[in-house]
């Protein structure tokens, strides 16, 4: 009995030793340098206290694609956002610091009847908000965007059936980016999205686009786009002050 024993804790010596072991439990999940860029982006954006940029968003929201640009301005601390739309409804002004009125945005039309009516509260996820986009006011920007497809890639680094595609050579505008591209083969409930592609700026390792495209609704047709996020023309620590996320800053219509 005791030959046996010393034999099989031999074998078992052999196989945890054995290199197709070692590689098996060393191998790298597909995600994790993806991961790491994503991260990586992240710590570059803690170190930003403000911007403005150009943002245009594509969304499918009720059955149709949204589309919509925007001047952008955005602030951490206390979290403020100011846009004003270049198309559709140019002059159109929203306005959200985290703490004040109660929680909810202002927001007003330039043109049209609406316009009449003058500045309105709403609160972030009211139906007429989010009759037009996927996300809540809340949760703009590039950070609140670098971390939600953290989450997603956190979770999805658990499973299998994940593809991960580099394109070292891509371009948003005039800015060379470097492209994360991920896939999965078959719908399962904890994929949210068919695939997803984020582009960081080569030069402030922004993440300057995120796409994410619905499963095909059969095999050969092709993905459709759910929402894509792009911001160009950026302008980092601008040092915005309250007057800047200010609904009575005269340069401004509320």
């Amino acid at each position: 009995m005791l030959q046996s024993s010393l034999k099989t804790i031999f074998v078992c010596s052999l196989f945890l030793n054995s290199p197709a072991f070692g590689q098996e439990q060393s191998k790298e999940h597909p995600l994790a340098p993806a991961l790491k860029m994503a991260n990586e982006s992240l710590a570059v954006l803690n170190r930003v206290q403000d911007y403005e940029c150009q943002f245009t968003r594509r969304e499918f929201v009720n059955n149709k694609l949204v589309t919509q640009q925007t001047v952008f301005r955005l602030r951490h601390q206390p979290f403020s956002v100011y846009l004003k739309f270049i198309d559709p409804a140019p002059g159109r002004e929203v306005l959200y610091v985290a703490g004040q009125n109660q929680g909810k945005l202002l927001a007003h039309e330039a043109s049209g009847l609406s316009s009449l009516v003058g500045t309105v509260s709403l609160a972030v996820n009211s139906p007429k908000v989010m009759a037009e986009t996927r996300h809540p006011i809340t949760q703009a920007g590039m950070k609140n965007l670098i971390q939600l497809v953290i989450a997603q890639w956190e979770l999805e680094s658990k499973y299998g059936e994940v593809d991960v595609k580099f394109y070292p050579n891509a371009k948003i505008g005039g800015a060379d980016c470097e492209v994360v591209e991920v896939s999965h083969p078959r719908p399962r409930k904890q994929f949210p999205y068919h695939l997803t592609r984020v582009f960081f700026e080569k030069t402030t390792r922004l993440p300057v686009r995120v796409e994410n495209y619905g499963f095909p609704a059969a095999p050969g047709q092709k993905a459709p786009l759910l929402e894509e996020y792009t911001y160009t023309s950026i302008k980092v620590n601008n040092g915005f002050k309250d007057i800047d996320f200010d609904r009575n800053n005269p340069k401004y219509s509320f």
